[in-house]
């Protein structure tokens, strides 16, 4: 979509497009295709519809989707059969005077407390693997990175299984989600199959298609997050678990058997080498760009919309945390109907998002794009601050209908912001980057809630809003510095 970008990091000569039409190939790519398809192994059968990676992903996300709240949910039942606490939280809104239960405190401390070591121990280990695997991807191929975190997801759905079936204490929990770090758990699978896209399609659509990634993402979610309840409600929680097993050794399976490998691979690379992580960081040093001319200010380009899809998805992952208990509690008092009801709509985004950025596509370059999107999410977010009724709540999840337009248009720039050698190594360092959004968003906005309670209850929303202005300032000033730099340059070679 950005020519601008293509110009600006690439020399003339690497700029024209492959006259086979049937190549899925970025204009980066300078293998034949005839030798490719000689060296690359191809899977066992032709997947019969148009798509590559997208089940993959649909499947993981579901199986993660359905996963984590289940295990929140085990581990306060398991600790609260532990301390011989047989309560439950209270409902509805107006039982002010109910006395708090000190038991009930401990097991919602203790809980929380599990589930932080749970999350650091899993990101710890895969800020390490994660990028290892992720620049190993671009030498290697992609099937690999494809299959390997599906297995080591279900390795950890099966230990969850053992310790629900055996009851062992809740700490072997932890050892399943670091066998799945080990593996590169779910962020790198996300960074393998953003590569994967990023290799097979042109500058022009690689928007989109990442678009409809995420779209797979909401979808995912929005199907667990309404089977994922009620079943546990019905059957417990192992039957629910045996179907996250059952997901991920599906996608593993989908991948070797249907996903065609996307870059030629190197069999003599090695997986275990410091070459891997000082490719990664040779991505965003400036003495490593792979651009000579003005490689500076690519570098820093780089860096900027890192940082303004940092914040972004740190908006997300804040809100959205906050949902639920904003809903819960007055003036809402929403039941467990009107929640399900709610995580729909916001999840529901993800697919008006994909159906808006197609639509925009016509008429609208990638940066505005992503400002409508902005724009979209800010005014959302300033609604749902004041929402005191429940029209007024869904109003602002319908004003968020082209909230998720940004990230698709930020994860398209940093790719074509790079070469195709270094694909791999780019979303091994945004999978990594979500992790970190993940882990900063619990901790300021689960803060911030309870901080600001007798000031505003909304305010966490209302400042997840003012934020946003950050990343729209930074694309803004980019776009127009792209733009004055193509005149100038433009003036000159004329």
């Amino acid at each position: 979509m950005d020519d601008s970008d293509t110009t600006a990091i690439l020399p003339d000569d690497t700029l024209s497009y492959r006259n086979d039409e049937t190549s899925g190939k970025d204009s980066f790519n300078h293998h034949d295709e005839a030798e490719e398809e000689k060296s690359s192994p191809r899977p066992p059968f032709a997947c019969p519809l148009s798509v590559s990676v997208e089940p993959v992903l649909f499947l993981s996300m579901f199986s993660l989707a359905l996963q984590m709240p289940l295990s929140t949910q085990y581990l306060w039942d398991r600790i609260s059969e532990d301390l011989g606490y047989n309560g439950s939280k209270a409902e509805g809104c107006g039982n002010t005077s109910r006395i708090p239960d000190p038991l009930e405190k401990e097991v919602e401390t203790m809980t929380a407390h599990w589930n932080l070591y749970i999350n650091l121990g899993g990101f710890t280990v895969g800020l390490f693997v994660v990028t290892l695997l992720g620049s190993w991807s671009d030498l290697r191929g992609r099937r690999p990175v494809l299959i390997l975190p599906s297995l080591g997801m279900a390795l950890q759905a099966s230990i969850y299984l053992v310790v629900m079936y055996l009851k062992l204490p809740v700490a072997w929990f932890l050892l399943g989600r670091l066998l799945s770090g080990l593996s590169g758990d779910f962020n790198t699978l996300l960074a393998g199959c953003f590569a994967y896209v990023a290799d097979t399609s042109d500058r022009g659509s690689r928007t989109f298609r990442v678009a409809v990634l995420e779209a797979c993402l909401g979808l995912a979610g929005m199907l667990a997050s309404i089977i994922g309840g009620q079943w546990r409600k019905a059957q417990g929680y192992i039957n629910p678990f045996w179907l996250v097993l059952a997901t991920n050794l599906a996608s593993a399976l989908y991948a070797y058997l249907f996903v065609p490998e996307s870059v030629t691979p190197d069999s003599s690379a090695k997986l275990f080498t410091p070459r891997h992580h000082r490719a990664v960081y040779r991505l965003f040093s400036i003495e490593g760009s792979t651009n000579q001319i003005d490689g500076k200010f690519h570098r820093y380009k780089l860096w900027l919309y890192t940082l303004c899809f940092f914040i972004v998805v740190t908006v997300h992952f804040g809100s959205r945390e906050l949902f639920v208990l904003y809903e819960l509690s007055a003036p809402l008092c929403w039941g467990p109907g009107l929640i399900g009801y709610g995580s729909a709509a916001l999840h529901l985004t993800y697919l008006s998002s994909l159906l808006g950025l197609k639509v925009m596509q016509r008429c609208l370059e990638d940066t505005w794009i992503a400002m409508v999107g902005l724009a979209s999410n800010i005014a959302g977010l300033v609604v749902i601050s004041v929402a005191n009724s429940t029209v007024l709540m869904f109003t602002g999840y319908g004003v968020c209908c082209l909230a998720m337009a940004s990230t698709p248009v930020l994860r398209s720039k940093l790719s074509k912001l790079v070469g195709p050698s270094e694909q791999g190594a780019l979303f091994a360092s945004v999978a990594c980057v979500e992790g970190l959004c993940s882990l900063v968003a619990s901790g300021v906005f689960n803060s911030l809630y309870p901080a600001t309670l007798h000031l505003m209850k909304g305010f966490p929303f209302l400042f997840a809003a003012i934020l946003l202005l950050i990343p729209a300032g930074i694309m803004g000033i980019l776009e127009f510095q792209s733009q004055r730099r193509d005149t100038r340059d433009d003036s000159t070679t004329s």
